[in-house]
């Protein structure tokens, strides 16, 4: 039996690479049979990450067997896996967001949540001594999850203990974490062979605040300008993803990483009351910029209002 070994849908770097990771450390370590899947076609970073440390990309599967045995990394949420989740024999959980709820399992798990930013930095402590085992490209795996989920320790989601182990892994691979996170963010912010519905799912999150279902879509980049240049065809796109995807709003905040503000796109009044009542910002056109706002998952999800 060979576990699967999978993160959330519109897979990030983390969703790409702690799979890998955690597959590598069960198989190899643990003598347990397992294999990373993904849950979609890795954004334009995480691809940079397996091409840079040597990775052939897991394959991407749309649903799971009932029984099948697999692990969940970076989520917890049954909206980001996938329909036959609970069907399935989940054995395990590693994940760093708040607990949402709503999955089942067959019997009693190992399940790690911990409030750092990213899973890779939470399999690394799981491994203990075994960590120092992890080949390069493992290490690279987890040196990018790390970086990405901090934006190279501009999140507020930062822990000393993210800053930590980047700073061993780094020093293993000897490897310069600013140039290297350089490399990474100019591959995160070439989105110019996508769709405009593509960069709307490319990462984002369903969220529901108050009986209104959002598909939270965030954006990371060091040209903000290369999106914010199609905001008109993004505007003119939300209805039909937000329609697609059984949501009533699509919010797409784009991240201006070495500035450390986003932008959330307007295209209405819903919109511009949830950029009032959340982030106190007056929109007067269809788009407004949010000072200090970079992460989903502290900054902008905890304050989502209607």
């Amino acid at each position: 039996m060979t576990i699967k070994v999978f993160g959330h849908k519109s897979p990030d770097t983390d969703s790409t690479g702690s799979p890998l990771i955690w597959a590598w450390y069960l198989s190899e370590v643990k003598g347990t049979p397992a294999e990373a899947v993904l849950l979609g076609t890795p954004n334009t970073e995480a691809a940079f990450m397996l091409e840079r440390w040597g990775f052939t990309q897991p394959a991407i599967i749309d649903d799971v067997s009932e029984d099948e045995a697999v692990i969940i990394v970076d989520t917890n949420n049954p909206a980001e896996l996938p329909d036959g989740i609970n069907g399935a024999d989940i054995q395990q959980i590693i994940d760093h967001h708040k607990l949402v709820g709503g999955l089942e399992t067959k019997g009693p798990i190992d399940i790690t949540i911990r409030p750092v930013a990213c899973t890779a930095t939470i399999m690394y402590d799981l491994m203990g001594d075994d960590a120092a085992k992890m080949p390069e490209a493992i290490k690279g795996a987890a040196l990018s999850c790390i970086i990405s989920d901090t934006l190279e320790f501009r999140s507020p989601t930062t822990t000393d203990r993210d800053r930590e182990v980047v700073a061993a892994l780094a020093a293993d691979l000897g490897v310069n974490v600013t140039d290297y996170a350089t490399e990474m963010f100019a591959a995160k912010s070439d989105v110019s062979a996508f769709s405009d519905a593509e960069l709307i799912r490319m990462d984002s999150k369903a969220y529901e605040v108050d009986g209104t279902k959002f598909r939270v879509s965030v954006l990371e980049t060091t040209s903000p300008a290369t999106v914010l240049n199609r905001k008109a065809s993004l505007i003119e796109t939300m209805p039909a993803v937000a329609s697609e995807d059984g949501v009533d709003q699509v919010l797409l905040f784009v991240v201006d990483i070495l500035n450390e503000e986003a932008t959330l796109l307007v295209p209405n009044d819903l919109v511009k009351g949830v950029a009032r009542k959340s982030f106190g910002a007056d929109a007067t056109g269809d788009s407004v910029v949010l000072p200090g706002i970079v992460s989903r998952k502290k900054q902008i999800i905890p304050n989502l209002a209607v």
